[in-house]
Formats: C-alpha cells, structure tokens, sequence
C-alpha cells in the first residue's frame, strides 16, 4: 500500500480529501484537478460578469494555479520511498 508523504497530505486535506492508504495517487490527482477546473470556470465566469478586468484574468490564474501546486508534482512523488 502506498504511504503518502506528510506534505502531501497536507496538501489534500487543504482540498478537503483525506485519502485511505489504499487510494490511488491518480484517483486524488483527477480528484485535484476537478476541483481546479471547477475553480478556473468561475474564475473566467466572474470575469465575463464584470467583477474584475479582462488583463487582470492572467494574474488571477497564475493565483489560483499556486493553489493547486499538486497538479504540478509527479503523482510517484506524492509517497514516500519504499
């Protein structure tokens, strides 16, 4: 069974998921990104509404990718070694 770094979980419990030692590291990264793209949508949603400027859209995305720092480390990173 994998063991998950410390780190990470911290990081998915910051996401709200709290995985069992069996779940898969791809099952949580789909998981994470759901919740990203979810997130990305209302973002370019409150954009169209008017709630900020279009050139401010980057920044805000950039922002919001910083939270999701899991998508962007290797899932075989997320356990700890053997």
């Amino acid at each position: 069974m994998p063991r998950y770094r410390p780190d990470i979980l911290a990081e998915l419990a910051r996401h709200g998921l709290n995985p069992a030692p069996d779940t898969a590291p791809a099952r949580l990264r789909e998981q994470i990104n759901d919740l990203y793209r979810v997130e990305i949508r209302r973002l370019r949603d409150r954009c169209r509404a008017g709630e900020f400027p279009i050139p401010e859209l980057p920044g805000r995305v950039v922002a919001l990718r910083k939270q999701y720092l899991l998508l962007s480390i290797p899932m075989d990173r997320w356990l700890e070694p053997s």
